[in-house]
């Protein structure tokens, strides 16, 4: 997984009833795009970020509403 900072992460949810949860890369921590990322949350929370499975990275193109 690479991304750059601007980029969108969009965590899918696990279970039927659970929200998607998409964020911001504001910085990428790791060498040549790589994990971990700090991100910024759709809710304003930010965090340090090792993005699992059910995680993509998504370029300012590929947005949803994009």
């Amino acid at each position: 997984m690479r991304a750059v900072v601007g980029d969108q992460l969009h965590v899918h949810s696990k279970h039927v009833d659970e929200a998607e949860k998409y964020a911001e890369i504001l910085e990428v921590l790791g060498q040549d795009g790589e994990p971990p990322y700090k991100v910024r949350y759709t809710d304003g929370h930010e965090g340090i970020v090792f993005p699992g499975s059910d995680c993509v990275i998504e370029a300012p193109s590929q947005r949803r509403g994009d």
